[in-house]
């Protein structure tokens, strides 16, 4: 449903800045400036939580694959390090991975929009031939019982066996995991920069959000059946954990030719690909925040330097700076738990605003050029407000 409002928002007012600009075409300053602070909970929030996750995936690589122990202090923010049993093995003080690459993220991005998305296109292709290799190789070894009769939680004993933790625990559970799918408004704060907006973002941003469904049912589906869903819990590389779970429950899957797939996956193929895959998505998240500065500046909502443009690169220079900043501090110290929930809030209120603003533009400005319509307006419109 948000998906749709922000098709038609994006190919109406093909400028750059999201929701934000959205809601100030719509519901007017007032309303503007707070989604647009708000957007920093989705987009340098969002950012910082892949990162911890880039950080997750590399030092495994490191550890298991190259034999380098990366210090566990300087891979966690303060607090316990806990393993996948829930034993404290270490006590964290910063996490340098994940600074280290949202820092890298900014570098590129200050570089240049088009250096950024030549960097993107190669990695995606590579990412999902990482993920449709993944499904195909690993659908094989999923037991059935891990899915329809997991075990109850300790707190739990009579659970229902195919939900655990009950309806609730699916509503909590989409309240945090609908931050993967979210790119799609990530899209939309690009929209000055496409070539045609008013044919190319509802196509970005409908398609991307179609095929990222998909992949992301068939991924996490084929995880939970390959291994027990608690053992995933504390895990830095949950897909090399599903995949090792696998391969210890049935020695004998490395003799045929998916589980010899499957066998070089837990090595090697899914960390590299899960580094460079959330390498692509912090170039993305990291590029829409400054790109909501900017059309702050642009309204006198920021100073005008929020607005300044590099002479030779041609990118929001200060702004992109600033949010990687924030970004790379938010990375090394804060929980990637708590990160996620706060993605969520600014995400869930900036579709709150998005379907708000169709429904007032149709009423008060029927007759506007709208490339791309939502359908069946003010339903679904209501439906992205209601279920948000």
């Amino acid at each position: 449903f948000a998906g749709l409002c922000y098709a038609e928002f994006a190919s109406m007012i093909p400028i750059a800045g999201s929701a934000y600009t959205y809601a100030y075409a719509t519901l007017g300053e007032f309303l503007a400036w707070i989604i647009g602070w708000d957007l920093i909970l989705e987009y340098a929030f969002g950012a910082a939580t892949v990162a911890v996750g880039w950080s997750g995936y590399t030092v495994s690589f490191l550890r298991e694959n190259l034999g380098i122990n990366f210090p566990l202090a300087l891979s966690a923010p303060p607090g316990p390090i806990k393993d996948t049993a829930g034993n404290i093995i270490a006590h964290g003080v910063f996490n340098l991975p994940a600074a280290l690459i949202a820092v890298a993220v900014t570098l590129l991005l200050i570089r240049g929009i088009k250096e950024s998305a030549s960097f993107n296109s190669i990695i995606v292709i590579i990412k999902v031939i990482v993920v449709v290799l993944f499904i195909v190789a690993g659908i094989g070894y999923v037991s059935p019982d891990n899915i329809l009769s997991p075990p109850c939680p300790a707190d739990n004993p009579g659970c229902s066996p195919f939900m655990p933790f009950g309806f609730s625990g699916i509503i909590t559970g989409a309240a945090v995991i609908f931050f993967a799918y979210i790119g799609f408004d990530a899209v939309s704060t690009a929209a000055q920069e496409a070539k045609n907006p008013q044919r190319d973002m509802p196509r970005g941003i409908l398609g991307s959000l179609a095929i990222c469904t998909v992949l992301y049912i068939l991924v996490s589906g084929v995880m939970v059946g390959l291994v027990d869903y608690s053992a995933l819990k504390e895990a830095a590389a949950p897909l090399a954990t599903a995949i090792d779970g696998a391969l210890k429950a049935d020695p004998g899957a490395t003799q045929t030719f998916m589980g010899k797939i499957l066998g070089v996956f837990s090595s090697w193929i899914i960390k590299i690909g899960a580094v460079l895959g959330l390498s692509s998505t912090m170039v993305v998240m990291t590029m829409g925040q400054p790109r909501v500065f900017y059309s702050m500046s642009k309204d006198g909502l920021l100073p005008s330097w929020a607005a300044k443009i590099h002479p030779k690169y041609q990118t929001p220079h200060i702004t992109t700076a600033i949010t990687g900043t924030v970004v790379a501090i938010l990375a090394g110290f804060v929980p990637i738990s708590l990160l996620g929930e706060l993605v969520s809030i600014g995400t869930l209120f900036a579709f709150v605003i998005v379907g708000t603003g169709i429904i007032i533009l149709r009423s008060s400005n029927p007759t506007l050029n709208r490339p791309f319509k939502v359908p069946f307006v003010p339903l679904i419109p209501l439906a992205a407000v209601v279920s948000a």
